[in-house]
């Protein structure tokens, strides 16, 4: 099992790397919008619909809504609004965290992907075609993501003691959340160095980015705790499905574009 996650990974960071920095960035919009249309089909799944024809029609709707956005909104302009309603459902479902356990209508989980999926695909489309460090930029946004989470893991076998959210994600504690984002604020201190920006904004919005991902990891986790999935899917060998891997992110993403927004005239 190790060892196919670590190869999964590998290949996954290969490919991350190609797209970024060997392909045109509309080529890197369009599979990320290809990655949120397998997502779409996992989230149909966490509602708990069953039919493969249904789930189907889920995922058309999805490519449906990510198509409106792209002919409605040229890729590269987004409405500071849209970034905050993004925001906000996050919010919504770190306050529905506190409330478990619950069971949310089918009608409204759907609802939910079909406005957060079509939502990050929009803001990772703004923030690859920044016109100053796109690429590096979306690669920045994922070794935050990333070093949140791997600190946490370590920090959280060797120290956690306090449980997290105990009924959602037994082995999260709060010493793995802390060192989680002390191997964020490292992350961004030597990405301050990298962008050669001022460090202290930049790791304030590293750990705002890298706390909120949390919120990401522990709503799908609720969501499959709910529908009683051990994984959103299989399509990833060693790691589950899409979801699985970009659950963190989908709650970040919003958080970090508007800093990009905020910060970068600064810098």
């Amino acid at each position: 099992m190790l060892k196919e996650r670590l190869v999964t990974a590998l290949l996954l960071v290969a490919a991350l790397l190609t797209v970024l920095f060997f392909a045109s960035k509309d080529v890197g919009v369009v599979l990320f919008g290809l990655l949120l249309l397998l997502a779409a089909w996992e989230w149909s799944g966490l509602a708990e619909v069953r039919a493969a024809s249904a789930r189907a029609a889920y995922t058309f709707a999805m490519a449906a809504v990510i198509g409106w956005l792209a002919w409605w909104m040229p890729t590269g302009h987004l409405p500071e609004g849209l970034l905050w309603l993004h925001l906000a459902l996050w919010a919504v479902i770190g306050l529905l965290l506190t409330r478990y356990p619950l069971r949310l209508p089918r009608a409204v989980v759907l609802a939910g992907g079909l406005l957060l999926l079509p939502l990050a695909w929009l803001a990772f489309a703004f923030l690859l075609k920044t016109r100053v460090f796109g690429p590096e930029w979306v690669l920045y946004l994922f070794l935050v993501v990333a070093a949140a989470d791997v600190g946490a893991y370590f920090a959280g076998r060797s120290l956690g003691r306090v449980k997290l959210a105990p009924q959602i994600s037994p082995k999260k504690t709060w010493e793995g959340l802390i060192g989680g984002l002390c191997l964020v604020a490292l992350v961004a201190t030597g990405g301050a160095y990298w962008f050669d920006v001022p460090a202290f904004p930049l790791v304030v919005l590293s750990l705002a980015v890298g706390g909120i991902s949390v919120i990401g990891d522990l709503g799908i986790s609720m969501l499959k705790r709910t529908a009683g999935l051990k994984d959103t899917s299989h399509v990833l060998p060693g790691h589950g499905g899409v979801l699985d891997r970009i659950d963190s992110l989908l709650a970040a993403i919003p958080v970090f574009v508007l800093g990009v927004r905020w910060l970068a005239p600064a810098w």
